[in-house]
């Protein structure tokens, strides 16, 4: 067998680059204090998402900045995040590869159409889970007018093709502390598998800070960057990513290499170890 070695080659193949959002790429004013972010002085901010009412809300660090100007340059840049495509809108970055919405439940195209074939998968997985889904919600609903609750639920539903009609199926239930009580939701997340018939069998749950989500299995951002490798992305170009949390591992085990931001729920995982 003859022995290649290495010479370089002026024909780039650009990697694809795998990235979560929120925390990794950007983050609000309260977290940039907490973390004590280098380079990161206000006149230095750059806006990268606004709120409902169209003011700023998350920024880049200079050094997160550049980090996202040389994705863009050198890699073909492709969103995995938790937020659903009306949130996604508030993301002022120009992305214009395959975006994995919602936790995995939604992949679009490079030109911003929903991907059918992962649409009608995920339809018939969601199908099935909607009357446990709706006893949640009234759960959570009701718990909330009862006791003066001070947890914020919120349904995340979108419109879904099983081949021949729209449906509105909900997806995933997330749930906030409106005064930021992160203990309390930790125990809340305890107590869930005791609020509904096969809890465990059909559902897990994400806790990251000061939001819990109570997911299907079937909706997973691995299980759709799997998609995407095995039916859309070139096997022969290389592939990494970052996340800031631990939900966000599954996903970055299936790339060629992987990483995470200095701060968030995964680099304290580690650090704890």
């Amino acid at each position: 067998m003859s022995t290649s070695f290495f010479q370089p080659d002026p024909n780039l193949i650009k990697p694809y680059a795998l990235m979560d959002l929120d925390d990794t790429l950007f983050q609000t004013q309260r977290k940039i204090d907490a973390w004590s972010l280098p380079t990161a002085k206000p006149e230095g901010l750059v806006c990268a998402t606004v709120n409902k009412q169209d003011e700023p809300l998350s920024f880049m660090s200079q050094r997160q900045a550049s980090f996202f100007n040389w994705l863009l340059a050198s890699t073909e840049l492709i969103v995995v995040t938790a937020r659903d495509r009306s949130e996604i809108k508030r993301v002022k970055l120009p992305f214009d590869s395959w975006q994995i919405l919602t936790h995995g439940a939604i992949i679009l195209t490079a030109d911003g159409e929903l991907l059918s074939a992962w649409q009608q998968h995920m339809h018939d997985q969601l199908s099935l889970l909607q009357d446990k889904l709706h006893q949640l919600s009234q759960l959570f609903m009701g718990h909330s007018r009862k006791y003066d609750s001070q947890l914020v639920f919120t349904p995340h539903i979108d419109n879904f093709n099983n081949g021949s009609v729209n449906e509105e199926l909900i997806i995933y239930l997330a749930i906030k502390h409106a005064q930021r009580d992160h203990q309390a939701l930790t125990e809340l997340a305890q107590k869930l598998p005791a609020l509904v018939r096969d809890f465990d069998k059909d559902f897990y749950v994400h806790v990251n800070a000061n939001n819990l989500a109570i997911l299907p299995h079937a909706v997973h951002k691995r299980q759709a960057v799997q998609f995407l490798l095995e039916h859309h992305l070139d096997s022969t170009r290389p592939s990494f990513g970052f996340g800031d949390s631990i939900a966000d591992l599954p996903f970055l085990q299936l790339l060629d290499w992987y990483g995470m931001p200095n701060h968030g729920q995964l680099h304290e995982h580690i650090r704890s170890q």
